[in-house]
């Protein structure tokens, strides 16, 4: 398999400084706790004032710990099985591979960009480079032209197709309304608190949503590459859920206020983005008579 040995370098790279990022960020407690900063733009921000995001606000803070908790516990290991698997040469390990990296460079290039500056900075911008690197030899190691005959021809391509295109549309549609309307009334958008921008709503508008949306117009018209992106868009999109619903958890212990409706909202699409992934696995066959797996994985 090509960059089998790169891929297999950045992967433990990844591994070992995720451990000690997220670990250390979920046991360090020092600081004088909760205080009241007052932004740029007049707003009175509740700063977390303790451990590794002591300059962050309480609700980022809440939701950076909780999505160090899902790294931790569901990301790292996710990410250690799919390499086992990928080394076996199995089409399931890589594909799950490559949506894990999917995620650590969602995660670490959020944490690089968005995260109040802190002792870590370094080890979050190697992540995100280590991540980058590898998923992008990931997703250059397939044969995407013979990858539809590794799926089944029965897998439902309009239903996991269409519901990409949905969340996609979702999620494409509330970020554009929380920032639209402020900027055509030249007022600064709510919760921005003491941050400079909208980093993970700049991700998911410029990359994970028309990623999705491609990804499902592909997969409906039974594109070779659509049998690609989407199993990398789900995947990506369970860790991203998961850490959203572990974030919103989180934050409400904090004292946040979060309306009921998106926190069923969450549950539900997290539910359902699970079921797709199901589908999608249940539908990969790894031993077909031509071409063999050794060839999809360059």
């Amino acid at each position: 398999m090509k960059y089998k040995r790169t891929i297999s370098s950045l992967v433990m790279l990844i591994t070992i400084f995720s451990v000690f990022a997220t670990s250390y960020a979920i046991i360090s407690n020092q600081g004088q706790g909760e205080y009241e900063y007052q932004s740029i733009f007049g707003e009175t921000v509740s700063i977390y004032g303790k451990g590794l995001y002591r300059h962050d606000s309480v609700s980022m803070a809440a939701q950076a710990i909780a999505q160090d908790y899902v790294t931790l516990i569901l990301g790292v290991p996710l990410l250690l099985i799919s390499f086992y698997l990928y080394r076996k040469g199995s089409l399931k390990g890589s594909l799950l591979l490559t949506g894990t990296l999917g995620y650590f460079l969602y995660t670490y290039a959020s944490y690089s960009f968005l995260s109040m500056y802190n002792s870590l900075f370094l080890i979050y911008v190697a992540l995100m480079s280590a991540s980058f690197f590898a998923f992008i030899l990931m997703m250059m190691s397939f044969d995407v032209e013979n990858l539809p005959l590794f799926f089944s021809e029965k897998m439902p391509v309009k239903f996991l197709g269409g519901f990409l295109l949905f969340v996609s549309f979702v999620f494409g549609m509330m970020w554009t309304g929380k920032l639209g309307f402020p900027l055509l009334s030249n007022i600064p958008p709510a919760d921005l608190q003491h941050y400079t921008t909208f980093v993970i709503q700049a991700l998911d508008l410029g990359f994970v949503v028309p990623a999705g949306l491609v990804a499902g117009i592909l997969l409906i018209m039974r594109k070779p590459f659509g049998y690609l992106l989407t199993p990398v868009i789900i995947i990506k999109e369970i860790t991203l859920l998961t850490a959203l619903t572990a974030m919103i958890l989180l934050q409400l212990k904090a004292g946040v206020e979060i309306g009921y409706l998106l926190i069923w909202s969450v549950i539900l699409f997290n539910l359902l983005v699970v079921f797709c992934m199901i589908l999608i696995l249940i539908n990969i066959r790894e031993n077909v008579a031509k071409p063999s797996t050794s060839m999809i994985l360059h």
